[in-house]
């Protein structure tokens, strides 16, 4: 029955998909939903979006082995993301009329400083994309009861994400998405309920968690670890910031007020119902404390099987289907937008500019083309990857990081800033922190904050000293 449930469930999703497809009549409906989400729309793509495989599985597995101060690049600080994208920059993106947060690049610098920051947002999507992947190769391979392996189940993903991601764009992702977001706050809640009465009550999960010292937040120790603390934060609550994902939901919405509002709202329902699936992954430890064997196992996946395993082992098959529901929706909504995103930055503002004359409809071709190609590079990426997807998705936006943020700021609140010191500052950030991963990766300074040091460095001496 859980395997017809999960097969009933993915025909729905895909068909929603296919659905919204009709809706797409150029690239900026396909890219942009035509600018005219509504509010609840807009607010469901944001949260959907950043609500993924990696907050399920991965941020409550990593919360349940090294507590709260683990856990701080998310859900804090893709919370803090969003926060700051609506109060700082929705407004510039909105009012800009941008197809990509590329073209952003592009009308304040220049092409070739589009081109350099689109190739590197473009590139930091593998990790964040694999991880949705991985997840989802995770979950066929957990229903299947081992009959598919993880990367058999990986290659079943990909397919099914790109089936109904390439025909409607973006009006296949916010659609769907909405759908998704229901079913996720409607699965995951009914399991909290049910697996917390399992444990003895919130109350004796939450006593359990105090006493291993798992609320502990902030470093205890020296400089080195504070900075890495800090260095974990920044990376995903300003890396994450010159994302295409983020840009396009905030694009989509029908007016400026509704993408700010949407953005705040969606902000705030993610980090609160973050805690949801971290409450259930401790509830799992105080009521088999066997899965703590997971934290040992040399491939650093395994421990993202906490969940899942509880709910097979332990749990009835009504919350088995509300629970797998609600992953493959936390994860469907995700690889979605994380496909789209880079297909439209990489196809407008690496390929275009070098293309000529194009219609709109050999665009839209391209744009399809190069989603298929990104699909398979994100597909051998997971494949060969060993790390757990909350330590990809921090890797994919180390380099937005040391690259993309000091242009973009810069270019919309400092007068000054010139393409020069763009171009300097993505060269800058990107090499400095190149070279500190692979000669001082361990070094007190983290290499992310190395890297957006000289990125500020680079702005500074490009737009700042003179030129003949």
């Amino acid at each position: 029955m859980l395997v017809a449930s999960v097969v009933v469930y993915l025909i729905v999703t895909i068909a929603i998909g296919l659905w919204a497809a009709k809706r797409v009549h150029n690239s900026k409906d396909y890219l942009v939903a035509g600018r005219s989400l509504p509010l609840y729309m807009s607010a469901a793509t944001v949260f959907a979006t950043w609500f993924g495989a990696e907050t399920v599985l991965s941020v409550s597995a990593t919360f349940a082995k090294d507590g709260l101060g683990g856990i701080i690049a998310d859900p804090f600080g893709s919370s803090f993301c969003l926060v700051f994208v609506a109060l700082f920059f929705a407004r510039a993106f909105y009012r800009m009329d941008l197809l990509t947060i590329g073209d952003f690049y592009r009308k304040r610098y220049s092409k070739p400083v589009e081109v350099v920051t689109a190739v590197a947002i473009t590139a930091s999507y593998l990790g964040w994309t694999s991880a949705q992947l991985t997840a989802l190769g995770l979950v066929f391979s957990v229903l299947s009861g081992g009959s598919l392996s993880l990367e058999q189940g990986i290659m079943l993903g990909a397919v099914i994400v790109l089936g109904y991601t390439i025909w409607g764009g973006m009006w296949s992702v916010a659609m769907t998405d909405l759908f998704q977001s229901v079913i996720i706050l409607i699965g995951l809640g009914a399991v909290a309920w049910l697996v917390g009465e399992m444990a003895g009550g919130p109350g004796k999960v939450m006593a359990a968690a105090a006493e291993a010292g798992k609320f502990e937040f902030f470093p205890k120790a020296g400089a080195k670890e504070w900075l890495a603390f800090l260095a974990a934060w920044m990376t995903l609550a300003i890396g994450s910031i010159p994302q295409q994902d983020v840009f396009q939901r905030v694009t989509s919405a029908k007016d400026e007020k509704t993408a700010i509002a949407g953005c705040l709202t969606g902000a705030g329902v993610y980090f609160v119902f973050a805690f949801v699936p971290i409450f259930i992954a401790y509830a799992a430890l105080v009521i088999d404390p066997g899965y703590a064997k997971l934290f040992a196992n040399e491939d650093a996946r395994e421990i993202q099987r906490i969940l899942p395993n509880l709910i097979l082992e332990r749990t009835p098959m009504w919350a088995q289907v509300m629970f797998f529901g609600a992953l493959l929706s936390a994860i469907l909504s995700t690889a979605s937008g994380a496909l789209m995103a880079p297909t439209a930055l990489f196809t407008e503002n690496v390929i275009r500019p070098f293309s000529g004359g194009m219609s709109d409809r050999q665009f839209m071709l391209l744009l399809r083309t190069v989603l298929v190609t990104f699909t398979l590079a994100a597909l051998l990426f997971a494949l060969n990857s060993k790390s757990t997807m909350y330590e990809m998705v921090q890797n994919a936006y180390k380099v937005t990081l040391v690259s993309c943020i000091v242009p973009l700021a810069a270019g919309i609140y400092w007068k000054r800033a010139t393409n020069v010191g763009a171009a300097l500052s993505v060269v800058f950030g990107l090499v400095s922190w190149g070279i500190a991963e692979l000669v001082a990766a361990d070094a007190t300074v983290p290499p992310q904050l190395a890297g957006l040091a000289f990125s500020i460095l680079g702005m500074l001496l490009g737009s700042l000293v003179p030129r003949r």
